[in-house]
């Protein structure tokens, strides 16, 4: 680990335990997003991890920096992932935004002066992007007329900024889209009401809604025929910073946990003698080893052609181990984890939110499948048993591809 790795590392715990911690249940009852706390956040050195220096980011490789949400996680999942989409947004922009976008938003940005989000999920597809019906119209002047809605905008009405994948015709497929940065003040750009979520309403979340919103061409952050390849890009990122987070909520309920069965004195000693707690805690820390070493593997991987099937093997198993662990740490707690100031109850949710945002588990499980499809042709064939009057085994060659 580089020194200012280390450094950085440090500042994002220090954050997670000094201002998120003591606030974070202020925040949910206020309903409020705690923009000083995401200002503190950028001084801290946190909102322009993957951009370049020279833009006021760290300049961190994805496999460094999203080491970082860990130690926000310790903190709340929820806020670790908003400070994640804003980072992924950051570094879509210094990396890929036009010379004129830089010079108006990249310090900004870099800064968590000003804030950006993503948005791509629309009402009616869910995971499935294919499906999408927010339109852009190039005019003549070089500006876009972008009208449609998008679902699960996360820092509705509060994101500066919103990286906005469109299609730019209406013939089927993802040839034609693009990703456009809209600024949160252009005319005709407005918000549905916000989602009522269970543990985490300082998060603002909402519809977003496009009605012949004008934007500048040098808003374009991915031109027509890389959206949608920007985007998976995106999300492979999100899904790893998302296991990343999880490994800190994780850390956050096995600590919970401990802090209270060493002093809880049942049966003639103190809990945390007991075998059947110890066996419940060691399964907790162990699934905690093992998915600090797969997401930290799957960010290494990010950008390679291994790099979507990681992610997917992360967002998988993490977030179940993260529900897994919040649920078991409760339980140690008896009665007295389903209390609030545990905090175990928000920890509980919250992992399974985790479990939901970027994609499922069960798209992992998907993503994975075909994997596994995609190995089991280059296999060699072993023989198969055919049944009493089949001429021939069953032709599963369709189904393989």
């Amino acid at each position: 680990m580089s020194a200012k790795l280390e450094t950085i590392l440090a500042a994002a715990c220090d954050h997670a335990r000094e201002v998120i911690l003591p606030n974070v249940d202020n925040w949910n009852e206020s309903k409020t997003w705690p923009r000083s706390a995401s200002d503190k956040a950028g001084e801290d050195g946190l909102t322009g991890l993957y951009a370049p220096e020279e833009l006021g980011g760290q300049g961190l490789s994805l496999a460094e920096g999203i080491q970082v949400y860990e130690q926000l996680g310790l903190g709340d999942g929820a806020y670790a992932f908003a400070l994640s989409m804003h980072n992924i947004c950051t570094f879509a922009g210094c990396g890929y935004g036009t010379d004129a976008f830089k010079a108006k938003w990249a310090r900004d940005l870099t800064s968590g002066r000003k804030l950006a989000n993503f948005a791509l999920t629309e009402p009616q597809s869910g995971s499935d992007p294919m499906q999408m019906y927010t339109r852009a119209t190039i005019n003549g002047d070089g500006t876009w007329t972008i009208t449609g809605s998008k679902a699960w905008v996360s820092l509705a009405t509060e994101a500066d900024i919103y990286f906005t994948v469109v299609k730019t015709s209406d013939a089927p497929g993802h040839k034609d889209m693009a990703m456009i940065a809209i600024p949160a003040d252009a005319a005709g750009i407005s918000f549905g009401p916000r989602y009522e979520t269970p543990s985490y309403n300082f998060l603002p979340m909402s519809e977003m809604y496009l009605d012949k919103v004008v934007v500048s061409e040098e808003n374009i952050i991915l031109p027509i025929g890389q959206g949608l390849q920007g985007s998976l890009m995106a999300i492979d990122i999100a899904r790893v910073s998302i296991a990343s987070g999880c490994c800190g909520l994780m850390q956050a309920a096995l600590d919970t946990a401990l802090s209270y069965s060493k002093n809880r004195k049942m049966f003639g000693g103190k809990n945390i003698e007991l075998d059947g707690i110890q066996w419940m805690l060691g399964e907790v820390a162990s699934d905690l080893e093992v998915s600090k070493l797969l997401y930290r593997k799957a960010a290494e991987a990010l950008g390679t052609p291994e790099g979507p099937l990681m992610a997917a093997h992360a967002k998988r198993f993490v977030p179940d181990a993260a529900v897994k662990a919040a649920n078991t740490c409760t339980q140690v707690l008896g009665g007295m984890g389903l209390l609030k100031p545990y905090g175990l109850d928000r920890l509980s949710r919250l992992a399974q939110m985790l479990r939901i945002v970027d994609g499922t588990t069960e798209i992992s499980r998907v993503v994975i499948g075909r994997a596994l499809q995609k190995r089991a042709a280059s296999l060699p064939d072993l023989p198969v048993p055919t049944g009493y009057g089949e001429s021939e085994p069953l032709d599963t060659t369709v189904a393989a591809e």
